[in-house]
């Protein structure tokens, strides 16, 4: 199978460069094991949210004092600002419809009621421009009876915290209650699928309006939309008060959708989506790369003009560590680890921990290192990529995405 470009690699900067190239007239295929870090994903991206500790409020401004093995660094601070208009628009085309500055950070409302800055979030959920000026003062923060993914006494405690006064409020409705016959039902995603009719909406509609009428604003779990907004904007049209979502525990239902409809703009441009295969070994001739086997396809190597390495880092398997080495286990590409175990992690988990550094080896244009020479056709992109600790820095969407965009650049001026 010849395509110009392959990626491996079927999460968010995957799906970004490959929709990125298809929309450039290139035939892409990205081989996708099914894992993504997306599933975490509470309806926010963050671009750069602190650095050492402190909080970043202009992100553009604070890259530029990034060091040199960053992936903005790499990529260009000059660049930042026009590959993060892109990228906006690229979720926007895709349906994904997000709110917020790359020049000002806003802040987004974790599960556990924590305040965070972001760069982006969808358009229906809680969002806070200034912390000194809320956007209401009191909220209704209803509490689906029998949901054990939302804390919401934490959630509360944390929202009153910020200045909000919050009254939660227990609810629940006949098709809610057809749920609890088993625990593992109670899950966001299973309620996603459960309210989505006119009928069931409204049914919730009638217990916020009945509930809630002292609120400024209702904040609902985000169990609605599994595959579009539709449904939160039903519910809006029939309740009386504003109406807000709030992030939830995994599954995340937003990050679920996001990705649904990724991959369907995708599949739309004429992409081809390889679900539930993964790369296992490369072909290379000299310093490029030929092709590349998959688990499923072991006698038909995927051939190309361009690959690109989005495999992710440690807990989608892009990156495997024993006892005494870290490596990138399909294409043997350098690593940037330290080498002495004894320093991969430090006591303590809220502690900087070294490991979160670790990734692929790259020149300035992200090209991938093979004993310390550049692969010319071998890019990587998002959380593969070394000199950044995403937890830490708050950075990890916002590398996905931009490095998957600076990527394309490389790819389309060496056609």
């Amino acid at each position: 199978m010849r395509m110009d470009t392959v990626i491996m690699g079927g999460g968010l900067s995957g799906l970004a460069c490959g929709i990125a190239l298809a929309k450039r007239g290139q035939r892409v295929a990205i081989v996708s094991s099914g894992q993504s870090t997306m599933l975490f994903n509470g309806g926010s991206m963050e671009l750069l949210g602190n650095i050492d500790g402190d909080t970043v409020t202009t992100p553009l401004e604070a890259i530029k004092t990034l060091p040199q093995d960053h992936p903005y660094s790499k990529i260009g601070a000059d660049r930042i600002a026009g590959l993060t208009d892109r990228a906006k628009l690229l979720l926007n085309d895709a349906g994904i419809s997000m709110q917020g500055s790359a020049t000002a950070n806003h802040w987004r409302i974790t599960p556990m009621g924590v305040a965070k800055p972001a760069w982006l979030t969808l358009s229906d959920h809680l969002r806070i421009n200034d912390l000194s000026k809320l956007p209401a003062k009191r909220l209704a923060l209803m509490s689906i009876r029998g949901y054990l993914d939302q804390p919401n006494a934490m959630l509360a405690q944390g929202l009153r915290d910020l200045g909000f006064e919050v009254d939660v409020i227990d609810f629940t409705t006949d098709d809610i209650s057809a749920l609890r016959r088993s625990p593992s039902e109670m899950r966001a995603t299973s309620l996603a699928k459960r309210l989505v009719s006119t009928s069931a909406l409204q049914r919730v509609a009638d217990q916020i309006n009945s509930l809630a009428a002292d609120a400024d604003i209702v904040l609902m779990p985000s169990v609605l939309g599994q595959n579009e907004e539709s449904d939160f904007q039903t519910l809006q049209s029939m309740t009386k008060k504003p109406l807000r979502l709030v992030a939830t525990l995994p599954p995340a239902v937003a990050g679920m959708r996001m990705m649904t409809q990724l991959r369907h703009y995708f599949r739309m441009l004429g992409g081809n989506y390889l679900m539930g295969d993964s790369a296992v070994k490369g072909t290379f001739e000299g310093d490029r790369l030929t092709a590349i086997t998959t688990a499923k396809l072991a006698e038909m190597p995927l051939k190309a003009d361009q690959f690109v390495l989005a495999t992710g880092s440690f807990i989608s398997r892009g990156l495997i560590s024993d006892y005494e080495r870290v490596y990138e286990p399909v294409l043997g590409v350098d690593v940037d680890a330290d080498t002495n175990p004894d320093n991969w992690t430090r006591f303590g988990v809220l502690q900087p921990q070294a490991y979160s550094r670790f990734g692929v080896a790259t020149d300035d244009q992200l090209r991938c290192l093979k004993q310390g020479k550049p692969i010319t056709n071998l890019h990587a992109i998002g959380s593969i990529l070394s000199g950044h600790d995403a937890v830490k820095m708050g950075d990890g969407t916002g590398v996905s995405l931009i490095s998957a965009l600076a990527v394309v650049d490389h790819i389309m001026e060496n056609k």
